[in-house]
């Protein structure tokens, strides 16, 4: 039995006065499996679906076709046995400012029946950086300590599925560090995850396998290791302070100084390297390096690599 279970799911939002047609389809026959113990992620560039799918698993909207489990209970005619082994820190700072920190979740347990855990928020406020916070009014929280203390409301009712919607965005690095072995030591007891994260590379590092999302439909599902494997090229990196001739930057990521170039081999990278040197640019730092999930993603995003063949949904 899988942990999640997504099950040909659509969902489409109806017209608004200004629009005409059937509406905006966010979701399009959506189906795959989410293991029990695993660390997965769900991936995909703004407005791919992310979000609506999130949604409809944490019960905050319908989908307009196919069903969604949570340990094979329905979150819709289920949705109480289903929310309940959910535990969901949304991409919002959300939080009530007239409760301290400990009040607030001894309040969240009890939403979900849960009495006398105070060992548990203990351990959660010691785990996250909060426990000298305890006693603090929630809205003199700074913006990172909100973040840790959404977690910490997530994880409160020890939930057997973590939903993490971009956890991490415009976090400080002590909280990505504190966060991520918290959550990994949870999910190495059992517990299944569910990252959203436009951090690739802690996708990279944390996921076993990924789906990717685009426009609504999964164009990716597979081992994160076998989609590295099946990456078409190594990256010639290197720094420029010039403006790249048109025919390389059409092909680059270039992100400030730093030019990164798919390579598929030795004669590639020389004629990359002669056309900046013709061009009577300067490269520096040159170095190659293998590709990483953030290539993979572009490069399925570009429809230039599709799932590895034989790879088990």
């Amino acid at each position: 039995m899988p942990a999640i279970s997504f099950q040909s799911v659509s969902k489409t939002y109806p017209s608004t006065r200004s629009q005409t047609g059937p509406g905006v389809r966010a979701l399009d026959n959506v189906s795959f499996d989410i293991r029990q113990g695993e660390f997965f992620g769900l991936l995909g560039p703004n407005g791919a679906g992310k979000t609506s799918l999130i949604s409809i698993l944490a019960g905050l909207s319908r989908a307009s076709s196919g069903r969604v489990l949570v340990h094979d209970r329905d979150v819709v005619s289920d949705y109480a046995d289903a929310r309940r082994m959910l535990g969901i820190v949304p991409q919002e700072l959300v939080f009530d400012p007239f409760f301290t920190v400990r009040e607030a979740l001894r309040i969240q347990s009890g939403y979900f029946g849960v009495k006398n855990n105070d060992d548990w928020i203990d351990e959660l406020l010691a785990s996250l950086g909060l426990t000298d916070k305890a006693h603090a009014n929630m809205r003199q929280l700074s913006g990172g300590m909100k973040r840790r203390m959404l977690v910490a409301q997530a994880l409160v009712h020890k939930p057997r599925v973590i939903v993490l919607d971009e956890p991490t965005a415009g976090v400080d690095v002590e909280l990505r560090q504190t966060l991520w072995q918290f959550i990994a030591r949870l999910n190495k007891q059992g517990s299944t995850v569910l990252l959203t994260t436009h951090y690739l590379e802690e996708a990279e590092a944390l996921c076993s396998r990924v789906a990717m999302l685009k426009q609504g439909r999964v164009v990716a599902l597979a081992q994160t290791s076998e989609l590295l494997k099946a990456a078409s090229s190594n990256v010639l990196r290197f720094k420029i302070d010039s403006e790249l001739p048109k025919a390389l930057a059409d092909k680059a990521r270039i992100t400030g100084r730093i030019v990164q170039l798919p390579a598929h081999n030795a004669h590639e990278i020389e004629q990359y390297l002669s056309a900046i040197r013709e061009a009577g640019l300067v490269a520096e730092d040159v170095e190659i390096r293998k590709a990483d999930l953030e290539d993979v993603f572009l490069e399925v995003m570009a429809e230039k690599i599709g799932m590895p063949a034989g790879v088990p949904a």
